[in-house]
């Protein structure tokens, strides 16, 4: 057996699960990517499937989870992530967070494997503080129609750290705030994707409310190397990990506009129950723990994501996909 270090990602055909796979790749480890496809896509990863060290399961992990040989790290990213997404499967999006989590825990116990979860920055809710820092509580709504993701990470955190109190196992908690670049699903329902596809199709943007929320966008590059750097650091509490420049949804869409050159026509709809208000997350830690910072800025990444949609939106057309955005 090759002296590789092994690390199981599941979620491993979704957007973010698919580039941590290449990133592992990159730095030399063995890579085993589980998904159940119910929001992957194996077009993220198929590129890979000729590699030695990359192997595919196709597995769902609220069920069970087996994984032959040694296990140095699991990164558990399985999940539904957008409104559109765990508003149409919830019960699926409660037990991956729940029973998902559960075996995957009993999984790196076994192997003697550390785990770090994806946990979000909804755990915050509709904050009362602002920016998030992780020792805020958070302001959930937990039997409203966001609550089946919201609390599904909240508990992910809660039995990851008591297997971490009580088994002593090595356990890590990133909190992820809205990220992007390519391979988001042009129909994930999330602002970004839903922005650039209708202005590529000459389409009015949607946006809830008055357009004054706000949201702090990270490039996907930049996000992974902070779940690197935390996974392999010594800090077993939460940590923050995204891009602190904040804002307006408005001032979004008139930056996708000027991007794309096209004229920027708001079609204004009324705002989701429990959307947040604020989003931006505060990176102290991240910072001093792991050394971290986003590089990438906005311009530079929405770029790089355009040219991935601009490939992808006449598929999505052809589809006549359903692209009205959440603020999420």
């Amino acid at each position: 057996m090759s002296d590789k270090k092994r690390v199981l990602i599941t979620g491993g055909a979704g957007f973010l699960g698919s580039h941590l796979c290449e990133r592992f790749l990159a730095e030399g480890y063995h890579v085993i990517a589980m998904d159940n496809l119910i929001t992957g896509d194996l077009q993220n990863i198929e590129h890979l499937f000729g590699r030695e060290d990359f192997e595919f399961h196709h597995a769902d992990v609220s069920k069970f989870v087996f994984v032959p040989g040694k296990l140095d790290y699991i990164l558990h990213f399985a999940s539904p992530a957008s409104p559109i997404d765990y508003l149409k499967i919830p019960i699926q999006t409660l037990k991956v967070g729940s029973l998902g989590t559960h075996n995957l825990l009993g999984l790196a116990r076994v192997k003697g494997a550390r785990m770090l979860i994806a946990s979000t920055s909804e755990v915050y809710g509709d904050p009362e503080v602002h920016p998030q820092v992780e020792e805020y509580f958070g302001n959930v709504n937990p039997v409203g129609p966001r609550g089946c993701y919201d609390e599904a990470k909240r508990f992910q955190e809660a039995i990851t750290m008591a297997y971490h109190n009580h088994h002593g196992l090595e356990t890590r908690i990133v909190r992820i705030f809205n990220t992007y670049g390519p391979r988001m699903r042009l129909n994930d329902g999330r602002v970004l994707p839903a922005f650039l596809s209708q202005a590529l199709r000459g389409e009015n943007l949607t946006v809830f409310g008055d357009g004054s929320q706000t949201r702090s966008f990270c490039y996907v590059d930049d996000l992974v190397d902070g779940i690197y750097r935390l996974l392999l650091s010594d800090y077993a509490l939460p940590v923050n990990i995204g891009n602190p420049d904040e804002i307006t949804i408005k001032e979004f869409g008139e930056e996708i506009a000027k991007l794309m050159n096209v004229e920027f026509k708001p079609t204004y709809q009324e705002l989701p129950q429990n959307d947040p208000m604020k989003r931006k997350p505060d990176i102290t830690k991240a910072k001093e723990i792991l050394g971290w910072e986003p590089k990438v800025d906005r311009a530079e990444g929405l770029r790089r994501t355009l040219e991935y949609f601009k490939e992808h939106v006449q598929v999505a057309a052809a589809g006549q996909v359903n692209n009205t955005p959440r603020t999420f």
